[in-house]
Protein backbone atom coordinates (compact mmCIF):
# COMPACT_ATOMS: atom_id res chain seq x y z
CA UNK A 1 0.00 0.00 0.00
CA UNK A 2 3.03 2.52 1.33
CA UNK A 3 6.47 2.47 0.67
CA UNK A 4 8.90 3.99 3.12
CA UNK A 5 9.53 6.91 0.91
CA UNK A 6 5.70 8.00 1.41
CA UNK A 7 4.35 7.04 -1.98
CA UNK A 8 0.81 5.72 -2.21
CA UNK A 9 0.11 3.16 -5.07
CA UNK A 10 -3.68 3.46 -6.89
CA UNK A 11 -5.08 0.71 -8.97
CA UNK A 12 -6.09 1.98 -12.19
CA UNK A 13 -9.10 -0.04 -12.64
CA UNK A 14 -11.54 -1.43 -10.15
CA UNK A 15 -13.60 -4.66 -10.43
CA UNK A 16 -17.16 -4.81 -9.91
CA UNK A 17 -18.18 -8.31 -7.63
CA UNK A 18 -20.80 -9.17 -10.39
CA UNK A 19 -18.06 -8.27 -13.20
CA UNK A 20 -16.36 -10.70 -14.68
CA UNK A 21 -12.72 -10.94 -15.16
CA UNK A 22 -11.23 -9.88 -18.69
CA UNK A 23 -10.19 -12.88 -20.72
CA UNK A 24 -6.16 -13.99 -20.33
CA UNK A 25 -3.62 -14.11 -23.20
CA UNK A 26 -0.57 -15.39 -23.08
CA UNK A 27 0.77 -11.98 -23.73
CA UNK A 28 -1.52 -10.13 -21.08
CA UNK A 29 -0.32 -13.08 -18.47
CA UNK A 30 3.58 -12.03 -18.79
CA UNK A 31 2.82 -8.00 -18.15
CA UNK A 32 2.59 -7.23 -15.00
CA UNK A 33 0.48 -4.00 -14.54
CA UNK A 34 2.45 -0.95 -12.96
CA UNK A 35 0.03 1.04 -11.06
CA UNK A 36 0.65 4.82 -10.70
CA UNK A 37 2.22 6.80 -7.54
CA UNK A 38 1.38 9.62 -5.60
CA UNK A 39 3.26 11.51 -3.56
CA UNK A 40 1.61 12.22 0.27
CA UNK A 41 3.34 15.34 1.85
CA UNK A 42 4.81 14.49 5.46
CA UNK A 43 2.68 16.65 7.84
CA UNK A 44 4.56 17.56 10.84
CA UNK A 45 2.79 17.87 13.80
CA UNK A 46 2.08 21.00 15.64
CA UNK A 47 3.44 21.57 19.12
CA UNK A 48 0.37 22.93 20.17
CA UNK A 49 -1.81 19.88 19.52
CA UNK A 50 0.26 17.23 21.22
CA UNK A 51 -0.59 17.60 24.36
CA UNK A 52 -1.87 14.24 26.26
CA UNK A 53 -5.25 13.63 28.30
CA UNK A 54 -2.70 13.71 31.16
CA UNK A 55 -1.30 16.89 30.30
CA UNK A 56 -5.09 18.80 29.96
CA UNK A 57 -5.98 17.48 33.02
CA UNK A 58 -2.91 18.80 34.73
CA UNK A 59 -3.57 21.68 33.70
CA UNK A 60 -6.98 21.85 34.58
CA UNK A 61 -5.78 21.47 38.65
CA UNK A 62 -4.92 25.37 38.48
CA UNK A 63 -8.00 26.57 36.06
CA UNK A 64 -11.32 27.41 37.94
CA UNK A 65 -14.42 27.78 35.48
CA UNK A 66 -17.35 30.53 35.33
CA UNK A 67 -19.61 27.69 36.30
CA UNK A 68 -18.76 26.71 40.24
CA UNK A 69 -17.64 23.99 42.04
CA UNK A 70 -20.46 23.64 43.80
CA UNK A 71 -23.06 24.14 41.24
CA UNK A 72 -21.21 21.31 38.98
CA UNK A 73 -21.33 18.98 41.68
CA UNK A 74 -24.85 19.29 42.27
CA UNK A 75 -25.86 18.34 38.41
CA UNK A 76 -23.69 16.23 38.29
CA UNK A 77 -25.01 14.32 41.57
CA UNK A 78 -28.38 15.16 40.40
CA UNK A 79 -27.54 13.37 37.11
CA UNK A 80 -26.15 10.10 38.84
CA UNK A 81 -22.60 11.10 38.00
CA UNK A 82 -20.14 10.01 40.76
CA UNK A 83 -16.62 11.09 40.23
CA UNK A 84 -13.97 11.90 42.35
CA UNK A 85 -11.26 13.67 40.66
CA UNK A 86 -11.98 17.24 40.82
CA UNK A 87 -10.51 17.60 37.17
CA UNK A 88 -12.83 15.74 35.15
CA UNK A 89 -15.58 17.49 37.07
CA UNK A 90 -14.03 20.69 35.73
CA UNK A 91 -13.41 19.59 32.59
CA UNK A 92 -17.02 19.05 32.22
CA UNK A 93 -17.66 22.38 33.30
CA UNK A 94 -15.53 23.95 30.80
CA UNK A 95 -17.54 22.16 28.36
CA UNK A 96 -20.65 23.01 29.71
CA UNK A 97 -19.46 26.95 29.67
CA UNK A 98 -18.68 26.57 26.08
CA UNK A 99 -21.86 24.99 25.35
CA UNK A 100 -23.56 27.91 26.78
CA UNK A 101 -20.89 30.71 25.16
CA UNK A 102 -21.83 29.40 21.78
CA UNK A 103 -25.70 29.20 22.02
CA UNK A 104 -25.41 32.80 23.64
CA UNK A 105 -22.72 34.03 20.30
CA UNK A 106 -25.09 32.52 17.72
CA UNK A 107 -28.30 34.45 19.67
CA UNK A 108 -26.80 37.90 19.51
CA UNK A 109 -25.66 36.91 15.45
CA UNK A 110 -29.88 35.98 15.06
CA UNK A 111 -29.96 39.30 16.63
CA UNK A 112 -27.99 41.02 14.53
CA UNK A 113 -29.49 39.80 11.51
CA UNK A 114 -33.08 40.86 13.27
CA UNK A 115 -32.11 44.21 14.10
CA UNK A 116 -30.30 45.08 10.68
CA UNK A 117 -34.21 44.96 8.74
CA UNK A 118 -34.44 47.98 11.55
CA UNK A 119 -32.85 51.45 10.72
CA UNK A 120 -32.74 52.86 14.16
CA UNK A 121 -29.45 55.15 14.70
CA UNK A 122 -26.49 53.75 16.67
CA UNK A 123 -27.61 55.55 20.05
CA UNK A 124 -31.17 54.66 19.90
CA UNK A 125 -30.22 50.93 19.11
CA UNK A 126 -30.21 48.27 22.09
CA UNK A 127 -28.96 44.21 21.35
CA UNK A 128 -31.69 42.27 23.86
CA UNK A 129 -31.75 38.77 24.23
CA UNK A 130 -35.57 38.19 22.56
CA UNK A 131 -36.88 34.39 22.95
CA UNK A 132 -37.59 34.42 19.32
CA UNK A 133 -33.20 34.40 19.18
CA UNK A 134 -32.83 32.44 22.09
CA UNK A 135 -35.06 29.52 20.31
CA UNK A 136 -33.70 30.05 16.87
CA UNK A 137 -29.59 29.32 18.31
CA UNK A 138 -31.07 26.81 20.52
CA UNK A 139 -32.75 24.83 17.58
CA UNK A 140 -29.33 24.50 15.80
CA UNK A 141 -28.50 22.19 18.66
CA UNK A 142 -31.71 20.19 18.83
CA UNK A 143 -33.12 22.21 21.90
CA UNK A 144 -36.82 22.63 20.76
CA UNK A 145 -38.26 25.48 22.76
CA UNK A 146 -41.63 26.93 22.73
CA UNK A 147 -43.51 29.63 24.09
CA UNK A 148 -46.49 28.37 26.66
CA UNK A 149 -50.20 28.71 24.80
CA UNK A 150 -51.63 30.78 27.53
CA UNK A 151 -49.83 33.79 29.85
CA UNK A 152 -51.70 34.15 32.92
Amino acid sequence: MSDSNNTLQIPTHTKNPGDMPPPQTPASQAQIPTLPTIEVPKIEPDAKKEKTMAEFLATMDNYAPIIPDAVTDYYLSKSGFDCNDVRIKRLLALATQKFVADIATDAFQYSKVRQSGNRKSGKDRKTVLTMEDLSAALAEYGVNVKKPDYYS
